[in-house]
């Protein structure tokens, strides 16, 4: 999702130009020759290089002594990062769950990694039944739930394991199923939620209740968050090529891209 930008302001166009030769270096992330940086911005070499002194003057390109080749400076890394604390995941994830509940028409949430688990933190209501499952600070099992299941999957962190194999424990005791049973059928689901890049549930948490949940990224590619859907059974399709799970993945994606995040095909 693209923030919109006034169109009728009058601006500095050399600015403009100057920043498509920046653009260029990050792209393609390696140091280039000034021939290669100007063709990119589609601008002559002579042009190209009158930009590049002026850049260097306040820290935002450095040009190596040796090969004579270009990269980002000290400056442009020091607005990067100043950016990136800037970027909160869950009031960026706003605009994005109010478009994936009109497309899905199904109530979606974000949930973050907390305290106590995985914990809903914004709900965009569809006005259907589910909402009664879904409530701000609802923390969900990692076990059968499939916001759960997303963050077993893809979220690093120390206490996961431990809340999970206390959630196994449980459930062996309420199924009379061995733990390593439930373990191994655990990590089968696991294997193919990672193949997936997107989890789901079918009815194991709330009887009538099936959901989605995909993994949100930041600029580390540590998961920050994830976009929960849910549907009553009969009406929610489960199926991973479902409109649903695509719908929710694009939106996963494009919030991860507004945090920074940068997809191996991209890097």
């Amino acid at each position: 999702m693209v923030t919109k930008v006034a169109s009728d302001r009058q601006g500095i166009q050399s600015i403009e130009v100057g920043f498509r030769l920046l653009h260029v270096i990050a792209a393609n992330n390696r140091p280039m020759m000034l021939r290669d940086i100007a063709k990119g911005a589609g601008m002559p070499a002579a042009k190209a290089h009158r930009y590049m002194v002026s850049f260097m003057r306040i820290g935002l390109v450095e040009q190596d002594s040796g090969s004579g080749r270009y990269d980002l400076g000290a400056y442009a890394l020091e607005l990067g990062l100043s950016g990136l604390g800037r970027l909160d995941p869950v009031r960026l994830a706003v605009p994005f769950l109010e478009e994936l509940c009109e497309t899905v028409q199904e109530t979606v949430a974000l949930a973050v990694w907390g305290t106590h688990g995985a914990t809903i933190v914004r709900i965009a209501d569809a006005g259907g039944p589910v909402t009664v499952t879904l409530r701000a600070g609802t923390v969900l099992p990692l076990y059968n739930s499939a916001t759960g299941r997303a963050f077993a999957a893809f979220h690093r962190s120390p206490y996961l394991k431990k809340f999970l194999d206390k959630e196994l424990d449980e459930a062996s005791g309420a199924s009379k199923v061995a733990i390593t049973t439930l373990r191994r059928q655990l990590e089968k689901n696991l294997t193919e939620i990672r193949e997936k890049g997107i989890s789901r549930a079918t009815g194991s948490l709330t009887p009538g209740i099936n959901g989605f949940s995909a993994p949100v990224y930041d600029h580390s590619g540590q998961m920050v968050a994830a976009i929960t859907s849910l549907g009553p059974v009969g009406e929610f399709n489960v199926e991973w090529d479902s409109p649903v799970a695509s719908a929710m993945l694009k939106a996963s994606q494009g919030l991860s891209q507004r945090l920074g995040f940068l997809s191996q095909e991209k890097q």
